[in-house]
This record gives structure tokens, C-alpha cells and sequence, in this order.
């Protein structure tokens, strides 16, 4: 037993995962550490199953790693704060975990002094290289294995085996499969494999159950979550839960995303998720009224930056924390409560109530009077304005549009 080498597997309980901790410890005479790193996506039912299976299947030790609170901390409010949907669309919902979850196996194997770290993805995807990345760059030297990866194991292989030493559980090939995270949950298989059409309802995991309108107000400070429908929430987590759990009755956040992978090919996933596609729209439109036009221009800039070196596994980029300085700075007025209103399949922003609203200011109404300054200067103004354009047509006339 001294002779054994140490493998942490991260382990989700699926298929692939329960594979690999069987394999290694059956067949390749590893000590296996089976690790869950939850970022909110499990139960407690499955993290009790999960625990019964991984000694099931061989493993030495389990252990659950909770980096819910962490994952928010240190990128969702982040996310938040930079409004990031992935091509206007995707919230970047389950792909922004994989990088916490790589992040707590890394640091639970060096912990434990693992010689190495197993995980279930394939060669066709993103998450390999999220968690092979995280890897290398936290825990060097420790070997990592991929073994469906590295002999292109398919389903029937992997069954087949896990029966064949008497390792039974319902591993049947759905139609869709699921990734389910606290920011929403992404849908693959079926229908999005055709560019032509798109998902039915049979496919999302939530069904519209309010058909009723309703509102649904989102108290911000400093641009994150402090009250939802009045009610206070010191956890945001929580906050996020309630939000989702208003949102999803009515079937909100329903969306396909098209998008370049990291690995260079076109991928297409549906997800759903109500609580990030209700959260960024709020907080969105908040900043529009308590945010300088520049601080909003550069902030879109920068937002879109992190969410892309988030998405394409560049999180410990040393460029992120600096992003996320100037992300928080531009929160400072972002204060106050959004008032939406939901209907099934949708909603829409109705306004904001805000001490820090700039569309208060005394200087004048849009498109009604102005105070700060006199017919006389606003023609002044608009006559400078044009000076460059009456400088350029009045050499170029021909050039006239």
C-alpha cells in the first residue's frame, strides 16, 4: 500500500468520472482520492450519492470541496458587475465553474500530496483544456490523466466495464444531457446539433408553472444583490437562488448560444437560465442611469474582456484581478432598486428607483427644458460642434452625402 501512488479524480458522478476511479484503482493500482468540487450545481442527495458511489467504485477517500461562496467572491459578482453574456446570449453559465472546480481539485492535491489528478472530459471540448490548464499551472509536476480522453473510450466501453465488476447505476444515453450550476444550466445533444432548428419544450428542465404577470424588484449597492421583492439577503448566494426560483416559473432565460470553442470549432448549447439573464438586464439598465457615459463605454470593454478570458480558461491571467479592480471602482453609485415585470417566457425592465439616478439632474429635462444653459449657448454649442464637419465638406464638397 505504501508503494501506491496517490490520484485525486475529479469526480461528478457521472459516467466518465465513475470510469476512472474504478479503472484506477482496480485495474492500474492507484490509491484514488475522489474529489466533488461543488460550485452550487449539486443537491445534497447527490453528494450523498455521489459519496456512497465513489467507495463503491474503489475509491480510498471522498470528499465534497463547497467553492460556492468562493466561485462568487472571486468571479460571479465579476460577472455581474460587467454585465457578460458570451455573444450578447450566454451567461457563461456552467462553463465559468469548471475553472473553481479545477482550482479546488489542484489545491486538494497538493494537500494531500497526490502524484496525480484524473478527469473524465474528452478531446472534442472546452472543459479539457479549463482543467488541464488549471493544472499545469497550480499543481506542476503532478501527472494528469484522462483516460476516456486518451483511449477514446465511448459510452458502451465504459458500461460495460463498470458492470463487469459489478458496478450498476443508470448511465442510459438520454436524448439531452445536462450541466446544472447557480448560474444556470446548459443543454446539449438533440436538436442543437442541428443548425436549423431549435429546442422544444420537452427539452428544458424548468416549465413555465405562473402564467400570471408580476413584478419582480432587485435591490442593488455598489453593484451587487442586497433585497429581492424587499426581503434582505446578506447571502447573495441565496439571493440568486430566489430570483431563479421567481424567474424560472414563468420559464425566463431560455436562449441557444453560437460560439467560437477554445479549441477553434463552432459549438452550440442551449442553457436556461432565469436568474443571470434577470440579474445582468437589471443591473444593466441601473447603470445606465447612475453611470458617466465613458465609465459605461469602457466598463462594456473591459466585461467583455473578462468574460472572454473567463470562458477560454485564461482566469489566472494576471490581467483578471486588474480588470476586476476597475470593474468594482465603476460600482460605487451603482445603488438602487430595479423594477421588472414577468410574464411566461418573458419580461421587461420597467425602471429604477435610485438616489444616484443622474437623469434627476437640475440642468434639464431630455426633449424638454433646459436650465443650466441659454438658447443662445446651445446654438454656440452645436455651431463648435460642427466645426470639424464644416471644415472637412467645405474643402471637400464633392464628397457631400
Amino acid at each position: 500500500m505504501a508503494d501506491k501512488k496517490k490520484v485525486v479524480v475529479a469526480f461528478s458522478g457521472g459516467l466518465d468520472t465513475s470510469y476512472t476511479v474504478m479503472k484506477l484503482s482496480h485495474d492500474m493500482g492507484y490509491e484514488v482520492y475522489a474529489a466533488c468540487a461543488n460550485t452550487g450545481g449539486f443537491s445534497d442527495e447527490q453528494l450523498k450519492l455521489n459519496e456512497e458511489n465513489a467507495y463503491k467504485l474503489g475509491a480510498k477517500e471522498y470528499v465534497t470541496l463547497d467553492v460556492t461562496q468562493e466561485y462568487y467572491e472571486k468571479s460571479l459578482k465579476y460577472m455581474v458587475f460587467g454585465n457578460v453574456l458570451r455573444n450578447n446570449c450566454y451567461p457563461i453559465s456552467v462553463s465559468s465553474e469548471r475553472i473553481f472546480q479545477a482550482i479546488a481539485i489542484a489545491r486538494y492535491a497538493k494537500q494531500i500530496g497526490a502524484d496525480a489528478i484524473a478527469h473524465g472530459s474528452t478531446g472534442a471540448g472546452n472543459d479539457q483544456i479549463r482543467f488541464d490548464m488549471t493544472f499545469l499551472v497550480m499543481a506542476p509536476g503532478v501527472e494528469i490523466i484522462t483516460l476516456t480522453r486518451d483511449k477514446a473510450l465511448s459510452r458502451k466501453e465504459e458500461v460495460d466495464y463498470l458492470n463487469e465488476h459489478g458496478f450498476f447505476a443508470d448511465f442510459t444515453k438520454l436524448k439531452y444531457s445536462y450541466n446544472v450550476g447557480i448560474w444556470g444550466t446548459s443543454i446539449c445533444g438533440g436538436e442543437i446539433l442541428d443548425s436549423a432548428q431549435g429546442l422544444p419544450e420537452e427539452a428544458y428542465l424548468k416549465h413555465v408553472t405562473k402564467q400570471e404577470e408580476s413584478e419582480l424588484k432587485i435591490e442593488f449597492k455598489k453593484g451587487e444583490i442586497v433585497a429581492v421583492n424587499g426581503e434582505k439577503y446578506d447571502d447573495k448566494i441565496k439571493a440568486i437562488q430566489k430570483i431563479e426560483e421567481i424567474g424560472a416559473a414563468y420559464g425566463i432565460g431560455r436562449d441557444c448560444n453560437v460560439g467560437d470553442t477554445i479549441i477553434g470549432i463552432k459549438g452550440r448549447v442551449g442553457f436556461e437560465a432565469a436568474a443571470p439573464k434577470l440579474i445582468i438586464e437589471a443591473h444593466r439598465t441601473l447603470e445606465k442611469y447612475t453611470l458617466s457615459k465613458w465609465q459605461q463605454y469602457w466598463k462594456d470593454q473591459v466585461g467583455n474582456w473578462y468574460g472572454m478570458f473567463l470562458h477560454e480558461s485564461q482566469y489566472l491571467e494576471p490581467v483578471m484581478p486588474d480588470i476586476e479592480a476597475m470593474l468594482t471602482s465603476s460600482q460605487r453609485n451603482v445603488n438602487g432598486t430595479v423594477i421588472l415585470k414577468l410574464r411566461p417566457l418573458g419580461f421587461e425592465v420597467v425602471g429604477v428607483d435610485s438616489a444616484d439616478d443622474l437623469l434627476k439632474s437640475k440642468l434639464g429635462e431630455y426633449g424638454e427644458m433646459q436650465h443650466g444653459w441659454t438658447a443662445d449657448e446651445a446654438k454656440g454649442f452645436i455651431k463648435v460642434l460642427s466645426t470639424p464637419l464644416r471644415v472637412y465638406y467645405g474643402i471637400h464638397s464633392d464628397e457631400e452625402r
